[in-house]
């Protein structure tokens, strides 16, 4: 009797299966356009014809009939945008901005989230919280070196503990089981500047099984502490010990102090890749960064212990008077208080897109005298303009250079962001391929693509080929542009005629369709 009752219940499940698996899927076909595959070719005339969420055919489909057809003709078809390092986990997480409109015009659909050694730690929550009100992107999850080190540690500068250093790999590995994609640090940051490399090299090893990559905001950009060349090479060698691939991260070239010195960061990756050691970057189009004021000021020592400590040593005049003259060599390496633009700060909005000198100038102080107070009262975030053109170009040529925006995800008008929230894969297009001819198009888009998948082992993503997501993006090389600029940064980029997630259209001839197709996509699932 109970054998005869689960064939009933089996069949009765399979009669409500039959109709799904064999229910039509919407068929799109994009039509006359010019194909860039992402493979960094250059462009042909071909059809794209989306099936469900995948590519089913890539070619001449005169005779393929389909539920909507795209006129592509005078346009270029590309795969979706994939940003390599993007700061709006928490905003996509929020019913507010889940719909990722910002990034979705500027022709982004995936995002590696959780970059610079932070996020949360356990992935799966923020998983399950990123899904909740619906994607309009797809996300990809690092777990950060940095959120681990704290879990364990807390801000305090020292080596783990035998025992707490298994804490931490333990936490690395539990993120990469829930579908992580590797591990990324910022050893510039508290606390992650408290490690040695040993104990990142560690934990990138725990990455290794799982085929996951190790990605840096590496320990020093200038002149902080190594130096720039130590600090790069010291990337290279947690990919070597690792046997991983290791991506130096915004890679640049930070203040007067380092300008020019692109070139030996070529270098260095150049000889370490002939060595065998699978070494990238990624790198934003902007000659200014973004990062918070007391991380482009304070020196670590004083950062340690939490945001209490250093109140408490700046109260003392002595341990202050050490503070200043660690903040007078930090401001020389960001070129001085003209180069310090606010773009958040919630005690006083008003000073958001003002200079730290023009304000200095009107409270009849010295700049680090105003610095100073601000970090009292409250957290400061900063726009600083400290890199050289000829820099940003040299790595932006690079066959193993990336695109990432390094953006935030803010709600509409709140603070004065980066620029790069709302521009940064558009202005590559316009300024570096159209105006300034620093790479051909069909580079840039294997930069935005093909390398980005590869890079982290995205084997679905990055192409456009039969059997890939169909990802997908139709935009008018004519009318892309970034219009977002460093004092009004809150306008959409233009160009994107339509961005396909999954298959679903979230932009349809310009215009947003409220479509949310994007997932969580998990490292081997």
């Amino acid at each position: 009797m109970i054998r005869r009752s689960l064939v009933v219940v089996a069949l009765a499940l399979l009669a409500t299966l039959v109709p799904l698996v064999g229910a039509a899927q919407e068929t799109t076909l994009i039509q006359g356009g010019r194909l860039l595959d992402g493979s960094g070719n250059p462009w042909i005339h071909a059809d794209v014809l989306l099936r469900g969420d995948r590519i089913e055919a890539v070619g001449k489909l005169d005779d393929v009939s389909a539920d909507r057809v795209v006129d592509a003709t005078g346009l270029y078809v590309a795969p979706g945008f994939i940003d390599t390092h993007s700061h709006a986990g928490g905003g996509l997480a929020s019913p507010e901005l889940s719909h990722g409109r910002p990034l979705l015009a500027q022709g982004v659909t995936t995002i590696f989230a959780n970059p610079d050694g932070g996020g949360p730690v356990d992935v799966a929550t923020q998983r399950d919280s990123l899904l909740a009100h619906g994607l309009g992107v797809n996300v990809a999850q690092f777990v950060g070196h940095g959120s681990v080190r704290r879990a364990v540690l807390g801000t305090e500068d020292r080596a783990p503990s035998p025992e707490e250093l298994d804490r931490m790999r333990t936490l690395v590995r539990g993120a990469m089981e829930e579908g992580a994609w590797g591990l990324s640090s910022g050893t510039f940051y508290v606390p992650g500047a408290y490690s040695e490399p040993e104990e990142i090299e560690s934990l990138a090893m725990e990455v290794a099984p799982f085929g996951g990559a190790y990605q840096s905001h590496y320990r020093d950009e200038s002149t902080y502490s190594v130096g720039l060349i130590a600090a790069v090479d010291e990337v290279i060698e947690v990919g070597r010990v690792a046997e991983i691939p290791a991506v130096l991260t915004h890679v640049k070239a930070l203040g007067p102090f380092v300008w020019g010195y692109s070139q030996a960061i070529v270098h260095r990756v150049e000889r370490a890749r002939e060595d065998g050691v699978q070494v990238f970057a990624d790198q934003y189009p902007y000659t200014a960064s973004a990062t918070g004021l007391e991380a482009a000021l304070l020196p670590r020592w004083s950062q340690a212990g939490g945001r209490d400590s250093l109140l408490a040593r700046m109260d003392r005049p002595e341990t202050m008077a050490r503070i200043r003259e660690g903040m007078e060599e930090g401001l020389a390496r960001r070129g001085g208080a003209d180069r310090i633009q606010f773009r958040r700060y919630r005690p006083d909005p008003s000073i958001e897109g003002r200079l730290l000198s023009d304000l200095a100038e009107e409270r009849g102080q010295h700049p680090l005298d105003t610095a100073a107070d601000l970090i009292r009262e409250g957290s400061v975030s900063i726009v600083s303009y400290n890199m050289h053109e000829n820099d940003v170009a040299t790595l932006m040529r690079q066959p193993w250079t990336m695109t990432g925006s390094d953006g935030d995800l803010v709600p509409w008008m709140e603070g004065v962001p980066h620029p790069r929230s709302y521009g940064a894969f558009p202005r590559k297009i316009r300024l570096y391929v159209q105006e300034e001819g620093v790479l051909s198009l069909d580079q840039a888009i294997r930069s935005m693509t093909s390398l980005p998948a590869h890079v982290y082992g995205m084997a679905d993503r990055g192409l456009l080929r039969p059997g890939t997501a169909a990802d997908v993006v139709v935009f008018d090389l004519d009318e892309v542009v970034d219009r977002a600029e460093y004092t009004a940064p809150h306008q959409l980029a233009e160009g994107m005629e339509w961005v396909f997630v999954n298959g679903e259209a979230a932009i349809a001839e310009g215009e947003f369709t409220g479509a949310m197709p994007g997932r969580v996509l998990q490292k081997g699932r």
